[in-house]
């Protein structure tokens, strides 16, 4: 048989698998819908004529034959081959089409009558495992035609979320707000997420929350990190648009629920939405800090490792940045401006400063915060932190936080963590220890059971002990 035959036989159904799991892996989206302009690729003769490709790369060899033996390959107009990046439809297409092309040039070439016998032979050889390909390509089709007409929206994802939080206290309490009893409890949470995206590089995102009010469920240790408001009333708790502007300037522009830290890109510590109390996160970032209706940001990628973000966000409401007779965007009773330097990672050290200016108040009172963040990558074993400078007219304060934990302790994607926090305040003295522990139970639920100790000093025997489970189920 000629090799040109053996280069038909091998390269047909690699073609055929290729284009089959093509389109069973890709569904539409608002990206490739919006990709209408032509392509225009240059033909190479050999591998060597592709500028990032080199014999080190593992599919040299692979690129090497198509290119050299096949013609199959074109690359772009600067010489460039761009391995890394996703393949859209578009040059699947045109790959494919070149493909095509050279085969049909080497089977007009002609066969002898000695290569079709050894065709036929090979075909009744193969008969069983073509039937089963056949029969793979297609349930990828029946597969891939079912999830397109049930999919929820071709441009739009949609998740959800549903908390539920029992709360126990191990002692009764004695506050001026609170009296002395205080019996177990129960609050939920459900959320609703919509994002959509008209380039595939942005995002809209608009959410819904509904919940019952935790009717200060830890009265001595601040607030549950998955608290609502509210009577199970539907609101809009993010309005927001997200969108490049070049290669490393994200800018955002939200209509409600951002301020301070959702502007940042990480807030380094590993405690912040895993842990069941509030103190898990740095709480410094709202202390004194309104916002929550007109907000605008602009996240600046300096390298691969260092992030600049800024934010500003002012309250909504009355003499809020909807107000245009007492307030709009700039003159809100309350209001918050961050900036926030990150060092972000792959190995030891996450690290951060931040400045915010804010008040959350009717009067001209801003609040000073200075703060530095890090958190310590060991492998599975962390420990991290933060401090904290917060200084008014009148006040100042030193707030800090630190604690350590491990990932996959016993079970993978587990996270056992403890943690300090001397919150923020400048009449009172508080305080917060947790120790929780994070279980995923599949891809859906996690439950963190956590044993809660805080001491807010308002005066009374206001310090207690809390047994905590909380369940978080998504999808």
């Amino acid at each position: 048989m000629s090799n040109q035959l053996w280069k038909v036989l091998l390269a047909g159904p690699a073609l055929v698998g290729m284009s089959s799991s093509a389109i069973a892996n890709e569904s539409p989206n608002v990206a490739s819908l919006a990709t209408s302009q032509s392509i225009e690729l240059a033909q190479v003769n050999s591998v060597n004529d592709l500028s990032d490709v080199s014999p080190a790369d593992w599919a040299y060899t692979a690129l090497q034959n198509l290119v050299e033996q096949y013609q199959c390959i074109e690359g772009y107009p600067n010489r460039t081959f761009r391995g890394g990046q996703p393949l859209t439809r578009y040059e699947f297409a045109a790959g494919l089409n070149a493909c095509l092309d050279n085969l049909l040039a080497i089977v007009d070439t002609g066969l002898s009558a000695e290569e079709l016998d050894t065709i036929r032979r090979l075909q009744e050889e193969f008969a069983a495992e073509l039937a089963t390909l056949r029969g793979r390509v297609d349930a990828l089709e029946a597969e891939t035609a079912e999830l397109r007409e049930q999919q929820f929206s071709t441009t739009t994802k949609l998740r959800g979320e549903a908390v539920a939080n029992l709360v126990v206290p191990f002692d009764e309490l004695d506050t001026p707000s609170q009296g002395d009893d205080q019996d177990p409890t129960f609050t939920t949470r459900a959320r609703l997420t919509f994002d959509a995206s008209f380039s595939g590089e942005d995002r809209l995102r608009i959410r819904l929350q509904a919940g019952n009010d935790d009717f200060g469920v830890l009265p001595a240790a601040i607030e549950l990190d998955d608290d609502a408001d509210g009577d199970f009333s539907v609101e809009i708790d993010d309005f927001y648009y997200q969108f490049p502007i070049g290669n490393r300037i994200s800018a955002e522009i939200a209509a409600n629920g951002r301020s301070t830290d959702d502007f940042v890109t990480s807030t380094i510590v590993p405690f912040d939405g895993e842990s069941v109390s509030q103190a898990g996160e740095p709480v410094f970032y709202d202390f004194d800090a309104g916002g929550g209706g007109f907000g605008a940001a602009l996240s600046f990628s300096i390298t691969d490792n260092f992030v600049l973000d800024a934010g500003y966000s002012g309250s909504e409401g009355d003499s809020g940045t909807n107000d245009p007779d007492d307030g709009g965007i700039f003159g809100a009773d309350d209001q918050s401006y961050i900036v926030q330097l990150n060092y972000l990672s792959d190995g030891l050290i996450d690290a951060a400063i931040a400045y915010i200016h804010g008040n959350d108040g009717e009067d001209d009172e801003f609040t000073d915060v200075f703060a530095g963040l890090i958190n310590l990558d060991f492998g599975r074993f962390f420990v991290a932190g933060h401090v904290a400078f917060l200084n008014n007219d009148d006040d100042d304060d030193f707030s800090w936080q630190a604690g350590a934990g491990i990932n996959d302790f016993l079970i993978e994607g587990s996270q056992l963590a403890a943690y300090y926090h001397d919150l923020p305040d400048f009449d009172d003295d508080p305080f917060v220890i947790e120790g929780y522990w994070q279980l995923p139970i599949n891809e859906f639920l996690v439950i963190t059971p956590a044993v809660i100790y805080g001491d807010l000093d308002t005066g009374g025997e206001d310090d207690n002990i809390y047994g905590a489970i909380r369940s978080k189920f998504s999808f």
